[in-house]
Protein backbone atom coordinates (compact mmCIF):
# COMPACT_ATOMS: atom_id res chain seq x y z
CA UNK A 1 0.00 0.00 0.00
CA UNK A 2 1.45 3.48 -0.89
CA UNK A 3 -0.28 6.80 0.29
CA UNK A 4 1.10 10.13 0.64
CA UNK A 5 -0.68 13.76 1.75
CA UNK A 6 -1.41 15.36 -1.60
CA UNK A 7 -2.67 18.76 -0.51
CA UNK A 8 -3.50 20.78 2.98
CA UNK A 9 -5.79 23.40 3.40
CA UNK A 10 -4.54 26.47 4.33
CA UNK A 11 -7.00 29.10 5.87
CA UNK A 12 -6.48 32.98 3.85
CA UNK A 13 -8.12 36.16 4.39
CA UNK A 14 -7.71 37.24 0.56
CA UNK A 15 -7.01 34.68 -2.23
CA UNK A 16 -4.89 37.40 -4.08
CA UNK A 17 -2.85 38.80 -0.88
CA UNK A 18 -1.52 34.77 -0.15
CA UNK A 19 -1.15 34.35 -3.28
CA UNK A 20 1.60 37.23 -3.80
CA UNK A 21 2.99 35.91 -0.61
CA UNK A 22 3.60 32.53 -1.71
CA UNK A 23 4.63 33.09 -5.20
CA UNK A 24 7.24 36.43 -5.09
CA UNK A 25 8.18 35.91 -1.41
CA UNK A 26 8.55 32.18 -0.98
CA UNK A 27 8.90 31.67 -4.89
CA UNK A 28 6.45 28.90 -4.85
CA UNK A 29 4.72 27.96 -8.13
CA UNK A 30 0.64 28.42 -8.55
CA UNK A 31 -0.68 25.70 -10.00
CA UNK A 32 -4.32 26.23 -9.96
CA UNK A 33 -6.74 29.33 -9.52
CA UNK A 34 -10.13 28.06 -10.44
CA UNK A 35 -13.06 30.08 -9.95
CA UNK A 36 -15.93 28.19 -8.52
CA UNK A 37 -18.75 31.14 -8.41
CA UNK A 38 -21.71 28.45 -8.77
CA UNK A 39 -20.40 26.82 -5.39
CA UNK A 40 -19.89 30.94 -3.62
CA UNK A 41 -19.66 33.56 -4.83
CA UNK A 42 -15.90 34.68 -5.11
CA UNK A 43 -14.84 30.94 -3.98
CA UNK A 44 -11.76 30.00 -5.65
CA UNK A 45 -9.86 26.87 -5.96
CA UNK A 46 -6.31 28.11 -5.33
CA UNK A 47 -3.40 25.27 -5.35
CA UNK A 48 0.55 26.55 -4.40
CA UNK A 49 3.37 24.43 -3.85
CA UNK A 50 7.53 24.76 -3.52
CA UNK A 51 9.05 24.86 -7.06
CA UNK A 52 10.82 21.87 -8.25
CA UNK A 53 8.26 19.25 -6.18
CA UNK A 54 5.65 17.08 -7.12
CA UNK A 55 4.72 16.48 -3.24
CA UNK A 56 2.12 18.33 -1.13
CA UNK A 57 0.73 21.32 -2.10
CA UNK A 58 -1.32 23.92 -0.01
CA UNK A 59 -4.75 24.83 -1.05
CA UNK A 60 -5.59 28.32 -0.05
CA UNK A 61 -8.97 28.29 1.27
CA UNK A 62 -10.48 31.93 1.96
CA UNK A 63 -11.60 31.99 5.42
CA UNK A 64 -15.23 32.01 6.12
CA UNK A 65 -17.52 32.87 8.81
CA UNK A 66 -16.25 33.73 12.55
CA UNK A 67 -14.72 30.70 13.20
CA UNK A 68 -12.98 30.16 9.90
CA UNK A 69 -11.59 33.72 10.13
CA UNK A 70 -10.33 33.73 14.24
CA UNK A 71 -8.01 30.85 12.75
CA UNK A 72 -6.45 32.19 10.40
CA UNK A 73 -2.69 32.73 11.50
CA UNK A 74 -3.69 30.34 14.01
CA UNK A 75 -3.97 26.77 12.51
CA UNK A 76 -1.35 25.50 14.51
CA UNK A 77 -1.92 26.75 17.70
CA UNK A 78 1.14 29.03 17.88
CA UNK A 79 3.77 25.78 17.00
CA UNK A 80 5.61 25.64 13.78
CA UNK A 81 2.96 24.64 11.61
CA UNK A 82 4.95 23.72 8.31
CA UNK A 83 8.45 22.85 7.17
CA UNK A 84 9.89 23.60 4.25
CA UNK A 85 12.49 21.50 3.36
CA UNK A 86 15.48 22.85 1.13
CA UNK A 87 18.72 21.89 -0.86
CA UNK A 88 20.49 25.12 -0.05
CA UNK A 89 19.56 26.30 3.54
CA UNK A 90 21.51 29.69 2.88
CA UNK A 91 20.75 30.27 -0.85
CA UNK A 92 16.90 30.14 0.48
CA UNK A 93 17.23 31.89 3.33
CA UNK A 94 18.63 35.02 2.20
CA UNK A 95 16.16 35.03 -0.86
CA UNK A 96 13.37 35.38 1.38
CA UNK A 97 15.11 37.95 4.06
CA UNK A 98 15.61 40.02 0.80
CA UNK A 99 12.23 38.86 -0.06
CA UNK A 100 10.73 40.76 3.29
CA UNK A 101 9.93 37.32 4.96
CA UNK A 102 10.47 37.60 9.12
CA UNK A 103 12.96 35.06 10.44
CA UNK A 104 12.21 34.75 14.13
CA UNK A 105 15.64 33.81 15.01
CA UNK A 106 19.16 32.53 14.42
CA UNK A 107 19.32 29.81 11.63
CA UNK A 108 20.76 26.53 14.04
CA UNK A 109 22.39 23.39 13.52
CA UNK A 110 20.36 20.33 14.87
CA UNK A 111 20.87 16.53 14.13
CA UNK A 112 18.44 16.39 11.74
CA UNK A 113 20.36 19.80 10.05
CA UNK A 114 20.38 23.75 9.71
CA UNK A 115 16.93 24.94 10.37
CA UNK A 116 15.42 28.47 11.15
CA UNK A 117 11.47 29.32 12.05
CA UNK A 118 9.96 32.14 10.02
CA UNK A 119 6.48 33.62 9.84
CA UNK A 120 4.37 33.69 6.99
CA UNK A 121 2.06 36.41 6.03
CA UNK A 122 -0.87 35.51 8.75
CA UNK A 123 1.81 34.71 11.65
CA UNK A 124 1.85 30.82 10.91
CA UNK A 125 5.37 30.03 12.03
CA UNK A 126 7.57 27.62 9.29
CA UNK A 127 10.63 25.73 9.89
CA UNK A 128 13.09 26.07 6.54
CA UNK A 129 15.12 23.31 6.80
CA UNK A 130 17.94 21.81 4.85
CA UNK A 131 17.99 18.45 6.00
CA UNK A 132 21.45 16.37 6.01
CA UNK A 133 22.07 15.00 2.55
CA UNK A 134 20.78 11.37 3.62
CA UNK A 135 17.77 12.69 5.11
CA UNK A 136 16.62 14.73 1.55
Amino acid sequence: MRQTIATISYLVRDYDEAIEFFVEKLGFDLTEDTCLEQELPGKRWVVVKPKGTDGCSLLLAKAVGVMQTSAVGKQSGGRVFLFLHTDDFWRDHETMKLNGIVFLETPRKEAYGTVAVFEDLYGNKWDLIEPLKDLL
